[in-house]
């Protein structure tokens, strides 16, 4: 007599640990796009979508590295880098006409004031409407990269050297980084009023 097996094994990506099932189908029972924001080794990445039964339908996409574009030199994965791909996701949505969405971080970790949540605090910034706690976004200083500049005074010359030796090779002034910043939102909120 043949016995048959019970166990049902989970999909791939579940075992995989690349998507967790039950918090995707909760978030795409609403009907409204996502924004989903991911971290890579060198890039933060920003994505609106739309669900389609053969698989997500990316509606805009901002990605760190397009900051150059606006004077940004600095790194493109830290939480300034972040904020502004949070501000350049939410004009990219608005020219698709995407106001609303629901915030997206996957499988990633929720640390609050990280900076996938700077990215929040950008595209809400940009006019997009997202459900959020404010206990969760990073406070004005740290987006615009103050505590950089300030742990850069405090450390001595070697040590400085060696942790910011992009920023030296590429002749970025670490005291500066705020004013960059500044620089390069004002740079994206011009072009998104120019376009209007």
């Amino acid at each position: 007599m043949g016995k048959k097996s019970m166990f049902e094994p989970k999909f791939k990506r579940r075992r995989s640990g690349a998507t967790n099932y039950k918090k995707r189908l909760a978030l795409l029972k609403s009907g409204t796009p996502r924004l989903v924001v991911r971290k890579t080794n060198c890039y933060i990445i920003a994505q609106v979508l739309n669900y389609a039964p053969e698989g997500d339908v990316v509606i805009a996409a901002a990605n760190s590295s397009e900051l150059g574009k606006v004077g940004w030199g600095f790194s493109k994965k830290n939480l300034c880098a972040a904020y502004l791909t949070g501000l350049l996701i939410a004009q990219k949505a608005k020219k698709k006409n995407v106001a609303e969405a629901i915030f997206d971080i996957g499988l990633q970790s929720n640390v609050h004031g990280g900076r996938v949540f700077a990215v929040l605090k950008g595209a809400l910034d940009g006019g997009m409407k997202i459900a959020h706690e404010d206990v969760v976004l990073p406070s004005a200083e740290r987006i615009s990269g103050k505590h950089i500049e300030n742990y850069a005074k405090t450390i001595n010359a070697a040590e400085n050297k060696l942790q910011f030796s992009k920023c030296i090779e590429g002749k970025m002034p670490l005291g500066n980084i705020s004013g960059s910043f500044e620089s390069a939102k004002k740079k994206i909120i011009e072009s998104e009023a120019e376009q209007k």
